[in-house]
């Protein structure tokens, strides 16, 4: 998939991986490496050490990126991630569904 297909503040729905079937809002796009940083999935857990003495060590959840051709945007009137073309309308490139023809 083209990484300028998906763009910040989409939604977007995961098709493999543990949160497979889950959406959420992209973050970031990171154009060069094709990955996408999706808003509270794919999240693996990164330990602290303490900064000081005395002090106590954390585990915090990080949001990771994910390959950007394992996602596909989420079409609101087909309830469901969907494949897309993008269409010249009056000089301008629109993106719609597939199945419903309906612009994002």
């Amino acid at each position: 998939m083209s990484t300028k297909i998906i763009k910040k503040g989409d939604t977007v729905q995961i098709l493999t991986g543990e949160d497979k079937g889950k959406s959420g809002k992209v973050l970031k796009v990171f154009r060069t490496t094709g990955l996408v940083l999706v808003e509270g999935l794919n999240l693996k857990k990164r330990r602290i050490r303490p900064k000081r003495a005395g002090e106590k060590g954390q585990t915090v959840e990080v949001a990771t990126p994910l390959a950007i051709s394992n996602l596909a945007l989420f079409c609101k009137t087909c309830k469901r991630g969907k494949r897309i073309k993008v269409q010249a309308v009056k000089d301008k490139k629109i993106r719609v569904c597939t199945k419903c023809s309906n612009p994002f």
